[in-house]
């Protein structure tokens, strides 16, 4: 049956998360809203959902001034238009004047890969976030592709079922993103219920 295999998968995924990378990722976000830096999260399709949503978690609850290109879609497809979708990121970061206070927050499903074409405009921010020294996170699914390569610290979410990578990844995200904005250490004002 579907639901108890999705389910099972789902239980086994969560004892396999590096709970470690999760706590270094506590510990950079507290340095980030030590020193008021900005938190860019970037994602495509469904993870791009999941941005907005993290944007307003960490902003709410943890007071992270924390944004995401895909929030404005009249800038977003301006600059997909005048500029192409590969850079569409990078511009933007270079209209926030991102700088090395600031860090990116990558939620994607393959973290981005120039070989095999997939999210290109992430590879494209990330290696523009790097030339602003900026740190960069994610919570990521597969081998977490380039996301994986040049991040200070990246949570892969295990592979269980190879037909269920996209699913179980973007479910993730949201674990993942409200362990974060849960924690003590990270979480500022309560939530309602």
């Amino acid at each position: 049956m579907h639901t108890k295999q999705y389910f099972e998968e789902t239980c086994k995924i969560a004892g396999l998360v590096d709970i470690h990378a999760i706590e270094k990722l506590v510990s950079e976000l507290v340095a980030l809203r030590r020193r008021e830096g900005r938190l860019f999260f970037l994602g495509v399709g469904g993870s791009a959902a999941n941005c907005s949503h993290a944007v307003n978690d960490f902003r709410k609850l943890c007071g992270i001034e924390a944004y995401t290109p895909v929030d404005n879609v009249s800038e977003l497809t301006a600059r997909t238009n005048d500029e192409g979708w590969h850079t569409v990121f990078s511009e933007w970061l270079q209209g926030s004047k991102a700088n090395k206070n600031d860090a990116v927050f990558v939620l994607s499903v393959g973290g981005g890969s120039v070989k095999n074409h997939v999210s290109v405009n992430i590879v494209n921010a990330l290696r523009e976030a790097k030339s602003r020294n900026m740190k960069i996170f994610g919570v990521v699914g597969r081998d977490g592709g380039y996301t994986k390569e040049v991040g200070d610290v990246v949570v892969v979410i295990p592979t269980v079922n190879e037909s269920k990578i996209t699913p179980h990844t973007e479910a993730f995200h949201a674990v993942v993103w409200h362990c974060l904005v849960s924690h003590p250490e990270l979480q500022q004002v309560a939530t309602k219920l």
